[in-house]
């Protein structure tokens, strides 16, 4: 199995985190603070250099706003 890191469909859920969490008007800090992290946490993970794993990934849906399977379900169609 390939890495993820640096892949493209690690780099299409960066983007859609970051999108997601534009979209919602929230800034890194925002979401840091609601996580219990630094804005450096966020920014490592909107800039594709730390990977997430799906509880993380559960648990920034939420913090942002967004359903994570609908979004994950828009990444598929987008790739195919």
């Amino acid at each position: 199995m390939q890495k993820t890191l640096g892949s493209g469909a690690h780099a299409a859920l960066v983007a859609l985190i970051t999108e997601k969490r534009k979209a919602a008007g929230l800034t890194q800090d925002d979401v840091a603070m609601a996580l219990g992290e630094h804005q450096s946490f966020v920014a490592r993970l909107e800039s594709g250099q730390r990977r997430i794993d799906v509880i993380e990934y559960l648990t920034v849906a939420q913090v942002i706003g967004f359903d994570p399977a609908e979004a994950l379900k828009q990444l598929i169609s987008e790739a195919e």
